[in-house]
């Protein structure tokens, strides 16, 4: 099987992803913050959960990535290279049109912008430019975890982590639940176990997907995925863990080229600037849409106006930025170390 079809569809169901959690933003979420001026008559309360998706294609991405880099300085380009270009163009762009725009109680001042340049600002205390930066911290932590432990113990390495993990967020909830004894969060944190089960997850996938390996393996990966879907079950609820499986499902059969649908030239296109839309569409996003509604633009109008701005300003960022500095930083970094180049997916 052609290795295209599937990251095409893994790249449309990230684009999904993005476009939920954009839609929850400009109608739960701003509704939430800023109050419309009337109740949207369709909103997504639940599109939030693109971000659980996003984390199961990362936990496949990565280890796709780490297998496919025999230096971990490879893999650090290759992280580096998709990550920060696109992360930076997106920071001033938020920063100078948040100003610019106005965005009561979002806006921060120079040095927090600074100190944001770092991608880890919330592990210094220092705000984000923008909210959704948040999950950028979880990504490096994850990305740091994985390289340490595949470098250690190549794939049993990094699958002995994720179980290692998963046992831990186990203790953690039931010391709660058990105990009212609730754990050092610096734990929770810095071993990522609210999310680890999307990691998790997103590893299995990609082990499983292959198909290419012994029945010992497949074992192992279908273990590691029972047993992130009974800790979802036991320390989130149930219907965490219905989602999960459903979440698993879909990312399998995209990741094996069964969805079809998802290769549609838009769901393709969205997909190719999911990361960029994520970056930018939540405070540019509101800053647009309360001007919008502040000059009496009807809601929907206004949130779709402020969609399409948003889509705008990705795909620009997109073609402008992220993709030519990743070509860039690779192509530097091949030339200096041309014995097995970078991964160019992901």
């Amino acid at each position: 099987m052609s290795s295209t079809p599937r990251l095409a569809q893994l790249d449309a169901l990230r684009g999904i992803a993005a476009l939920a959690v954009v839609l929850f933003h400009y109608t739960t979420r701003f509704d939430e913050v800023f109050g419309h001026a009337r109740d949207p008559l369709v909103a997504v309360p639940y599109g939030y959960l693109g971000v659980n998706l996003f984390f199961m294609i990362s936990g496949f991405v990565i280890f796709m990535t780490l297998e496919r880099t025999s230096r971990p300085l490879d893999f650090v380009v290759s992280r580096f290279s998709r990550l920060y270009p696109a992360y930076w163009g997106a920071l001033l762009l938020t920063f100078g049109l948040t100003h610019l725009i106005g965005l009561p109680g979002k806006t921060v001042g120079l040095d927090v912008l600074a100190v944001n340049v770092t991608m880890i600002q919330g592990f210094f205390g220092v705000p984000h430019v923008d909210n959704v930066y948040w999950t950028l911290e979880v990504e490096l932590l994850f990305y740091f975890w994985a390289l340490l432990s595949h470098r250690l113990g190549g794939a049993s390495g990094l699958r002995s982590f994720l179980f290692g993990c998963l046992a831990l967020r186990l203790v953690y909830a039931g010391a709660l639940a058990l105990f009212q004894v609730d754990l050092p969060w610096v734990g929770q944190r810095w071993l990522l176990l609210p999310y680890i089960c999307w990691f998790a997850l997103g590893v299995a996938i990609y082990r499983l997907s292959r198909g290419e390996r012994g029945q010992a393996a497949d074992r192992a990966d279908l273990t590691l995925a029972a047993g992130a879907l009974l800790v979802m079950a036991l320390a989130d609820g149930p219907g965490w863990a219905v989602l999960g499986a459903v979440f698993f499902a879909v990312l399998f059969g995209a990741a094996r080229g069964r969805w079809t649908w998802l290769e549609h030239p838009a769901l393709i296109w969205l997909g190719g600037v999911s990361y960029t839309l994520y970056l930018v569409h939540e405070n540019i996003g509101w800053a647009m849409l309360r001007r919008f509604e502040q000059w009496g633009v009807e809601v929907h109008v206004a949130i779709l106006l402020t969609l399409i701005g948003a889509s705008l300003l990705a795909q620009l960022l997109t073609a402008f930025v992220e993709r030519p500095a990743m070509r860039w930083i690779r192509d530097r970094y091949r030339a200096g170390r041309p014995a097995k180049p970078v991964p160019a997916n992901g």
